[in-house]
């Protein structure tokens, strides 16, 4: 197999850990966007406030399905450091989160939940990034917590 061709095939690995990470943000989506439409629609919130609050719930479900779809090498030895790793590093997500929502709904004038899926769109690639590069990939040696 040429250079060409080995750089241009997909790491099956890596598919896997989109794939499984796809399934476990579109969980942790449908229940951010459902408490998100609660706290909009039927308590009256601002979206701002109630997006970071939906969101954060999110983050616990997208953590919980992660682990067991999509990342089975663990960087922290204990789980509850990972857990709270994973939703600070989500605070990235949801910086981007709450900017596309404001321009989305704010300046744009778009409807909550069409512009939640325009923000989770933006999100979903920043967080897979930065958590899997951050707390999924093998430790190397003396950077295990």
């Amino acid at each position: 197999m040429s250079r060409t061709e080995s750089t241009a095939t997909a790491d099956p690995a890596l598919l896997k850990q989109v794939a499984g990470y796809a399934i476990a943000s579109a969980a942790a989506l449908g229940v951010d966007a459902g408490l998100l439409y609660a706290l909009t629609g039927y308590a009256h919130w601002h979206y701002l406030p109630a997006s970071a609050c939906s969101f954060t719930v999110g983050a616990f479900v997208a953590y919980a399905l992660s682990v067991k779809l999509a990342f089975h090498n663990h960087r922290l030895r204990h789980r509850s450091l990972e857990l709270i790793t994973f939703v600070v590093l989500g605070l990235a997500g949801l910086a981007v989160n709450s900017l596309a929502l404001f321009i989305a709904v704010g300046k744009l004038g778009l409807m909550i939940l069409p512009a939640k899926a325009l923000a989770a769109g933006c999100t979903f690639v920043t967080n897979f990034i930065v958590r899997r590069q951050l707390l999924f990939t093998p430790a190397s040696h003396g950077t295990r917590t």
